[in-house]
């Protein structure tokens, strides 16, 4: 990786390539964070796909994990998670930080992704990192039942990060 920085090099912290094996540590943590969390079979053809999953680890301890789709020069964050028992302790900055790095070494030419419009950690965290909104996407996310039963949607918005 040309011009890579690891930006976590001086911290206790470490990334490594998602392995299939990591799914017993992951699956847990994905359904107490998410209402509709991805399921094994989602992480499963991910890998299998060849899109780039990471894990994030403070020593032995899972810390977060993220999922990326690179199309060309662009790269697609599906999935970027904190374990909740770290949340609001900067864990999530050092690992988006060490994400875009990681994608800028690569030649990437810009990074995007979608957040709930109600996600407003994770909104102020992605503005803070230099995204900004690009789109929505309607209906995009599962949102439960209504009172008569009917299944609701919410929408997305769309955010890119360039690296141009």
């Amino acid at each position: 990786m040309r011009g890579f920085v690891n930006t976590l090099a001086a911290t206790s912290l470490t990334a490594r390539p998602m392995r299939v094996e990591d799914l017993e540590s992951i699956l847990p943590v994905e359904q107490v964070l998410y209402r509709f969390p991805w399921t094994r079979g989602n992480f499963m053809d991910s890998l299998a796909a060849g899109y780039q999953g990471w894990m994030l680890f403070k020593q032995e301890y899972l810390i977060g994990y993220a999922m990326v789709m690179i199309s060309l020069d662009e790269y697609h964050l599906l999935n970027f998670s904190i374990v909740p028992a770290v949340h609001r302790q900067g864990y999530g900055r050092q690992f988006l930080g060490y994400l875009l790095d990681w994608a800028k070494s690569t030649q990437a030419s810009r990074m995007l992704l979608e957040v709930r419009p109600s996600n407003l950690a994770a909104l102020a965290l992605y503005t803070s990192m230099g995204f900004s909104a690009v789109g929505r996407r309607k209906g995009y996310y599962p949102a439960g039942l209504d009172a008569s039963g009917l299944a609701q949607r919410e929408d997305a918005i769309v955010m890119a990060h360039s690296f141009c």
